[in-house]
């Protein structure tokens, strides 16, 4: 079955009735996403054999971003976020982007790099020479170590070498280079560095010292691209200014912190839902944003010939199916249902096209209309219920406090107390 990501009024429904919407439009049996609920969801048996001194479980959100078509085929999308807007902004950005195409991607591969690092070589340039010498011996003691990777495609499948002056002297750094297919890769690649560390340490006659993947993942590069749509942004003015908004992010990296921060309120919430790695994906995208020497934008902007507007963006993505929590957390596992996605891959291109939808709506709100009216609104609801209202009451109370302009805790326990004075 195909799924249709275009769901309107989803909003309108009660979380019950969402998740039956959700999984008839996706193709999967309603119980697939019954871990979402936190009735159905991780126990603290569960969590405890997860992470070390379980006390309990924190609950975070989970929203479903609708309207993404990506390399044509269409997906509902679970993000995980505390910060209200964001699942909202994502859907709306996907669907000005709909109607030309919806997102593009492209990808490096999956391959993901080992650092072996060994100081106290004599010779650090025939050191590097040497264990470039031995790359077929490396290669084939790395692959030794997994040969079920190896078995399915992926592996070691090259050696560089490189040496960094350090304030402790010449150091080699050897890298294997391995294809870990779906998989995020940090065990895999850590083992196998543990096994050449001793080997790489005895031909280069120094002491290998760390052994340990890089999340600089810069070989398992995603990009993607839309066309979001001049009119639906709002016209050609708002077009244009978010193109100088982005060569502001571009050229200022005070600008660019914020800036790329709005591409991974979209990419953490989906990398979280699925339970991969967040602190790996943002650890890479930050230091992809400095390759050049300098703090910049992720993403870029520009007119197209038709005068919509066009985006793209590139980052290092890590992300996997198997292992991790992505296995063992249940509700990990509904949003890789959910999804759909087949491999490590596709779900970097779903993810990395989440994320230039949330930067799009980002920079159109900070152009056309400011970034706190629309953000505001939505979190008026949080603001109602932390002054104390009711699931009865919070639509009431957020209805008035965003029609009074007085977003604000203090105004919506004085609006909570009226109207149920007046009761």
């Amino acid at each position: 079955m195909a799924v249709n990501s275009r769901l309107s009024g989803l909003r309108d429904r009660e979380p019950a009735e969402r998740r039956r919407l959700v999984a008839e439009s996706a193709g999967v049996d309603g119980d697939v996403l019954s871990p979402l609920d936190p009735e159905a969801g991780l126990t603290v048996a569960q969590a405890d054999h997860l992470v070390e001194n379980v006390v309990g479980v924190i609950g975070i959100p989970v929203g479903v971003a609708t309207n993404f078509t990506v390399d044509g085929r269409d997906y509902l999308v679970p993000m995980a976020t505390e910060e209200p807007s964001v699942v909202a902004a994502a859907s709306n950005a996907a669907r000005m982007a709909r109607g030309h195409g919806g997102f593009r991607t492209s990808t490096t591969g999956t391959v993901m790099i080992a650092q072996i690092q060994v100081v106290d070589a004599v010779d650090p340039d025939g050191a590097r020479a040497r264990i470039l010498e031995a790359r077929d011996e490396l290669l084939e003691l790395a692959n030794a170590q997994d040969p079920l990777l190896v078995s399915l495609g992926g592996g070691a499948i090259d050696v560089s070498v490189r040496v960094l002056p350090t304030g402790t002297g010449a150091h080699v750094v050897t890298h294997l280079h391995v294809d870990v297919r779906d998989a995020m890769g940090a065990n895999a690649v850590n083992t196998m560095a543990e096994a050449l560390a001793p080997r790489v340490s005895e031909i280069s006659g120094g002491r290998a010292l760390l052994r340990i993947l890089s999340n600089k993942a810069d070989l398992r590069l995603i990009r993607a691209r839309a066309v979001f749509d001049r009119e639906m942004l709002g016209g050609e003015e708002v077009v244009r200014d978010i193109v100088h908004a982005s060569a502001f992010a571009t050229a200022d990296p005070y600008r660019a912190a914020t800036h790329n921060k709005g591409i991974m309120n979209g990419i953490t919430a989906v990398v979280l839902a699925t339970g991969n790695d967040t602190r790996a994906v943002e650890s890479g995208a930050h230091s992809h944003a400095v390759r050049e020497g300098r703090y910049s934008a992720l993403s870029r902007y520009e007119v197209g010939a038709d005068g919509n507007l066009v985006g793209t963006l590139e980052l290092p993505l890590a992300v996997g199916l198997v292992g991790g929590a992505t296995r063992a957390h249940p509700t990990a596992q509904a949003a890789v249902r959910l999804l759909g996605v087949q491999t490590a891959a596709e779900l970097a291109a779903v993810v990395a096209s989440v994320g230039l939808a949330q930067n799009l709506a980002a920079l159109r709100a900070l152009s056309a209309e400011g970034i706190q009216r629309g953000h505001m609104t939505l979190h008026a609801r949080t603001i109602a219920a932390s002054a104390g209202a009711t699931a009865e009451e919070i639509g009431q109370v957020a209805q008035r406090i965003v029609a009074d302009g007085r977003i604000r805790i203090e105004h919506a326990q004085a609006v909570l107390e009226e109207l149920r004075s007046g009761r």
